[in-house]
């Protein structure tokens, strides 16, 4: 029902940007929660950042102030704008679209490293 393909991850020094795209298509964007999710080496998945059909969002404390999830319903995507990177931020980033069943992306390497 609902296909999505993540977009703009790569390497970058400490302290910089990065801006991830998730392209959704397949069904109507715009009634459907969604959000990012990360998981490093060796460690559990976890939530980023989540923004609801409404505009609600909600952040991970660990990215709180440095990152911001939106989204633009007329272009079908979801993006989560990264500042002020750390290495600690390294980890796959998956977005996923839920409304009564979630959908995955496949995933886009960022990896934040001198």
């Amino acid at each position: 029902q609902v296909q999505l393909v993540e977009s703009g991850g790569g390497l970058v020094q400490p302290g910089g940007s990065l801006r991830l795209s998730c392209a959704a298509s397949g069904s109507i964007f715009s009634i459907y929660n969604m959000g990012w999710y990360r998981q490093a080496p060796g460690k559990e998945r976890e939530l980023v950042a989540a923004i609801t059909s409404g505009g609600t969002t909600n952040y991970a404390n660990s990215v709180k102030g440095r990152f911001t999830i939106s989204r633009d319903n007329a272009k079908n995507t979801v993006y989560l704008r990264m500042n002020s990177l750390k290495p600690e931020d390294t980890a796959v980033y998956y977005c996923y679209a839920s409304l009564s069943q979630g959908y995955w992306g496949q995933g886009t390497q960022v990896t934040v490293s001198s």
